[in-house]
């Protein structure tokens, strides 16, 4: 109405003003101007106003969702009387008791039935202070899951995680951050240097701890080419990196943390096998006399660990080293057969191909 009322005023006042010219009583031409230059004065600040109510409206739509974010209850909080650690007498035993876990909601909590499935179930493992365990299965079997809960990312459902025989839900979250070191699948960096991204591990490294850590984890010269080398600023979620690149990164950080208890969940997935190599070879001295529990697919990079756990179903269905568990011809045998001892592997394409091995061996005619 206020866009029409613009169009439409300036006809009018040359139209009243045209008659009364026609008529021999007409106004100047100056005050024609001016009529016209003074309703233009007037109606913008009307549109303003107008424009105002509207940005209002949408800033009220986006505070409520806003502040309904403050609002939400974090699920991880500190207990209110908490076990602080010295992280220098922390001896790194790692414990789950029975553990059973759902990312479904309780049942209170749910708007309307749904089977509940539970991600791990009974699920007991005991890794031993500066053991290198390694936790292996399917993908779904609960690996990941498993990893999360043992910074308590997540608190158990049922059952108990314990860090030296304290129960991670009565220990102070800075004991827990400090005690535990993680590499995940899915790098998170921040949109700073690459410096920043490494020192968020500790404030106070010194620019030589920080190029010591990168060297470990083969990353220093490829930092150096980058345009300002560890001033380079990274991009949201490290976005001008590669995938293998911002993992290396990722490692160097937990290197200069020096972490009493490290996990690594599939920490050199993005590598290739030269890279994983070199990886592998810096990870050895950090997990030397530190705890140390290893998620991995590839079986070849967990040959050597102390103990082996394999998951299946949430539960843990085989504990040995390597040499046992090839000897028990359970799961573990099957996994590693299918990898490396030339199992049968066959997939039934939709268009009627199957294939073995990286073979067709059955063609949609044949078929």
């Amino acid at each position: 109405m206020v866009s029409t009322f613009f169009s439409i005023t300036p006809v009018l006042v040359y139209l009243v003003a045209g008659l009364q010219l026609a008529n021999g009583a007409g106004p100047s031409a100056g005050t024609i101007i001016a009529f016209t230059t003074l309703q233009t004065r007037l109606f913008m600040p009307i549109g303003q106003l107008l424009q105002m109510s509207t940005e209002i409206a949408s800033s009220l739509a986006l505070f409520s969702r806003v502040f309904a974010y403050l609002d939400l209850q974090a699920e991880i909080v500190e207990p209110s009387d908490p076990v602080k650690l010295d992280l220098e007498d922390i001896r790194g035993e790692v414990r789950l008791t029975d553990v059973w876990f759902s990312y479904q909601p309780t049942p209170e909590e749910r708007t309307e039935p749904a089977p509940r499935r539970w991600a791990l179930s009974g699920l007991e493992l005991t890794v031993a202070p500066g053991q290198l365990a390694a936790v292996v299965g399917a993908s779904g079997a609960g690996k990941t899951t498993l990893s999360y809960l043992i910074p308590r990312l997540y608190d158990v459902t049922e059952g108990s995680v314990r860090l030296d025989g304290h129960d991670v839900r009565t220990l102070s979250l800075d004991t827990l951050s400090g005690a535990i070191g993680m590499v995940t699948q899915e790098t998170y960096l921040f949109h700073a240097t690459v410096r920043d991204n490494l020192a968020y591990a500790r404030a106070d490294a010194t620019d030589d701890e920080i190029e010591v850590a990168a060297k470990a984890a083969y990353i220093h010269d490829r930092i150096l080419e980058l345009e300002h080398g560890y001033d380079t600023m990274v991009g949201e979620r490290g976005y001008r990196l590669s995938g293998g690149e911002k993992q290396r990164l990722a490692i160097a950080r937990v290197l200069l943390k020096n972490p009493r208890v490290l996990v690594l969940d599939e920490a050199t997935s993005a590598l290739d096998t030269i890279s994983e190599r070199h990886v592998q070879a810096a990870l050895e001295p950090l997990m030397a006399g530190r705890t140390t529990i290893a998620i991995a697919h590839r079986l070849s990079t967990i040959r050597a660990a102390d103990v082996i756990f394999v998951v299946d179903a949430g539960r843990v269905v085989e504990v040995g080293t390597h040499d046992d568990l090839l000897a028990l011809g359970g799961r573990y045998a099957e996994l590693y057969q299918q990898q490396y001892g030339g199992g049968l592997v066959e997939a039934r394409c939709a268009d009627g191909f199957r294939l073995a091995d990286g073979r067709v061996l059955e063609t949609p005619t044949q078929a």
